[in-house]
């Protein structure tokens, strides 16, 4: 299915391309997210005629997360959660709990699925790198401090 990007998509393109993905991809994400719309006449012609109010929500957007990131970059948030005496958790930290945190630490803008862990949920204590995207072109990196409380 060929769908006009609506926004910047990472690894797909960029605001005003027309480009050709997977019907399933098209329908299931990028439709109901408004990040696309199908490529039709009608709507190339509408998207021609919105393309410069598009063009400036989009720089706002950019601009709020990269003030964000600014803000965030280098932050360390610290987390308590039950472990055993040999620094494993009982369970472990995952995205969501990290979102959470960010947001109880005033960083209400960030959801879970811009957390990205890179070896998996933290199941042990210690400090760990971790990567939240708050836009396609903002990548921030942040400490997680992992500290055990004894049950």
């Amino acid at each position: 299915m060929q769908v006009i990007l609506l926004e910047k998509v990472v690894n797909l393109g960029n605001l005003g391309e027309v480009v050709r993905v997977r019907d399933g991809y098209a329908r299931n994400f990028l439709i109901p997210q408004k990040k696309a719309r199908r490529a039709t006449d009608a709507a190339l012609k509408e998207f021609e005629a919105r393309r410069a109010e598009l063009e400036k929500a989009q720089a706002e957007k950019l601009a709020a997360a990269q003030a964000l990131g600014d803000r965030m970059n280098g932050y360390q948030l610290k987390i308590v959660q039950k472990a055993g005496v040999d620094g494993r958790l009982f369970g472990s930290v995952t995205n969501a709990d990290i979102a959470e945190g960010l947001k109880k630490a005033s960083f209400e803008a960030v959801e879970k699925a811009q957390v990205r862990l890179p070896n998996g949920q933290l199941k042990a204590v210690g400090e760990f790198p971790v990567q939240v995207a708050l836009h396609a072109d903002v990548v921030v990196d942040i400490t997680v401090l992992v500290e055990g409380e004894l049950s």
